[in-house]
């Protein structure tokens, strides 16, 4: 899913450093086990702030089989529950996920399924709001270095209420650019169900380099059309949506 995965399966850092997103790779040759760990010097999802500009740890775990299924979780710190509202508490994002891979006529896909989990979280205690916990189905297709994903929302989009249907487009590619380095740009929007002032537009660009024995690094540049504008709930004064630049290493094992 790392707001799928491999969601929250992430390309090195990439969406370690703006989040969570499964994107379709090839399944490994015999089932594993694999894991991270990582720190950001912020946490973006979709664009939009998550520890208020303050850095981020971050980690997971992910099982893949030869047959193309796969499961995993992944887990970040979080400010924006807590900066909503003197009531509201909910310092953990944990995603649960799961899903399969499969190619056809050339073109690798992935579907599945997230679950974004604020353990103990009560957004709901903020006036107009529901619990922030979150159901989403995704579908991703990639051709060459192109990816194109959609997700939806079966329930309602972190704590909004009444915003279930609301969904997230999401093109990215990745280049190798050799020497261990990659180049990954990205745009997304993000739709808004029965909230249309909520629904804006993100893009990034992020460069990654791979440092060896499972070490690799990341800076990602990130914009939003929502600037100046506080995304969702917040009480903290903090523009949450506002450009930025994220740095990251992770530890894969």
């Amino acid at each position: 899913m790392e707001k799928t995965m491999n969601i929250k399966s992430k390309i090195v850092l990439a969406l370690l450093a703006t989040s969570s997103a499964a994107f379709a790779q090839t399944a490994p040759a015999a089932p594993e086990v694999t894991y991270n760990v990582g720190v950001v010097s912020q946490y973006r999802y979709r664009g939009i702030a998550q520890t208020k500009g303050d850095a981020a740890l971050q980690g997971g775990a992910d099982y893949a089989n030869a047959n193309g299924f796969y499961a995993g979780a992944w887990g970040s710190t979080i400010k924006w529950i807590k900066d909503a509202g003197s009531d509201a508490k909910g310092p953990v994002e944990l995603d649960l996920y799961g899903g399969y891979k499969f190619e056809a006529a050339g073109v690798a896909y992935d579907v599945g399924y997230l679950r974004y989990e604020y353990l103990n979280n009560t957004y709901n205690k903020v006036s107009g709001n529901v619990n922030a916990n979150t159901d989403e189905v995704y579908g991703a297709a990639t051709y060459g270095v192109t990816t194109l994903k959609y997700s939806y929302a079966f329930s309602d989009l972190f704590g909004l209420a009444n915003s279930t249907g609301s969904a997230y487009w999401d093109l990215s590619a990745t280049y190798d650019l050799g020497q261990g380095y990659s180049l990954v740009p990205h745009a997304g929007r993000q739709v808004v169900k029965n909230h249309d002032a909520n629904s804006y537009t993100d893009v990034a660009l992020t460069l990654n380099k791979d440092l060896g024995n499972g070490l690799s690094a990341s800076v990602a540049a990130i914009r939003t059309n929502r600037k100046g504008e506080t995304a969702f709930a917040s009480n903290s004064g903090y523009d949450t949506a506002k450009n930025t630049l994220v740095v990251g290493v992770k530890y894969g094992f």
